[in-house]
């Protein structure tokens, strides 16, 4: 990952993600192993917006598992962590 450029190698492919996927693995880049709830998450990608449920977090998870993931419906990278939020682990 590349934070400055904003590029995403998986392998010998460039991943291409979406502004908000981007912004999201960012963060978890930036708190490698530490659980990041849904609410922090929000502020730090979306701004804080008000229109903004926890459960548009859920799907743009879901969609950078599947961009990243080697078996996206069981995770190894971003896992969910019950009635918190999330954690990236690297890999």
């Amino acid at each position: 990952v590349d934070l400055v450029g904003r590029s995403v190698d998986v392998g010998q492919r460039e991943l291409r993600l979406s502004y908000q996927e981007f912004e999201l693995l960012a963060e978890f880049i930036r708190h490698l192993g530490i659980p990041l709830s849904r609410e922090f998450l929000i502020a730090r990608v979306w701004g804080n917006q008000d229109l903004i449920s926890s459960r548009t977090v859920d799907v743009h998870v879901r969609w950078l598992r599947q961009k990243i993931e080697d078996d996206p419906a069981n995770p190894r990278q971003i896992v969910t962590i019950r009635g918190v939020g999330y954690r990236f682990n690297p890999g």
